[in-house]
């Protein structure tokens, strides 16, 4: 496509890096912003900044945040019992968008995959158990494992099934797949 502006074409371009984004609805958000009043974008483009600079892994869960605690783990509220291990934030949000979980989190950063060359090293692994032998690891008593059910997944929360073995805690996974009734129709004659 030729572009009426090196400008705009480069601001495309770089839209479209974006997950989910292709050129054309890159194009579109380009030329949105291209209408938009220039305060409007130039808001746009300090909140992005301002996340990109300030925005800090928690000390303690490496879930986003803005402190050095995420609002989770400085909140006296939450059962300091329980601790939901997962993948990335992401998964954070969709659980507390359930409103049901009141635990703690433990985010990896992802999980085992050789394939991509991430190992247990690459994640938050050391620092759960680190947290487990601190002072917190008095209340500690269940470790739910909220790990994607694919093969990398599985390794991933067998791998921490192992590591967790000697704290003799309570470990859970959440459940997966679908409830299936079985019936059987035996023809009759």
């Amino acid at each position: 496509m030729e572009y009426p502006s090196k400008l705009i074409e480069d601001a495309v371009n770089e839209v479209s890096k974006l997950p989910g984004i292709g050129k054309k609805t890159a194009l579109r958000l380009v030329l949105h912003l291209l209408k938009r009043d220039e305060d409007q974008t130039e808001l746009l483009a300090q909140s992005l900044m301002a996340m990109r600079t300030k925005v800090k892994y928690c000390q303690k869960c490496h879930n986003l945040s803005d402190h050095d605690l995420c609002t989770i783990c400085a909140s006296h509220k939450r059962d300091q019992s329980l601790i939901c291990v997962v993948e990335d934030t992401r998964d954070v949000l969709a659980i507390e968008n359930t409103a049901q979980f009141k635990g703690l989190y433990h985010v990896l950063g992802g999980i085992i995959s050789p394939v991509e060359g991430v190992g247990p090293s690459d994640l938050q692994i050391d620092s759960l158990m680190a947290r487990l032998r601190g002072t917190e690891s008095e209340q500690v008593r269940e470790i739910i494992l909220a790990i994607s059910p694919t093969m990398e997944g599985d390794t991933t929360a067998f791998y921490l099934q192992k590591k967790l073995k000697p704290f003799n805690l309570k470990i859970s996974t959440i459940a997966r797949g679908f409830p299936l009734v079985a019936t059987w129709n035996t023809p009759t004659k």
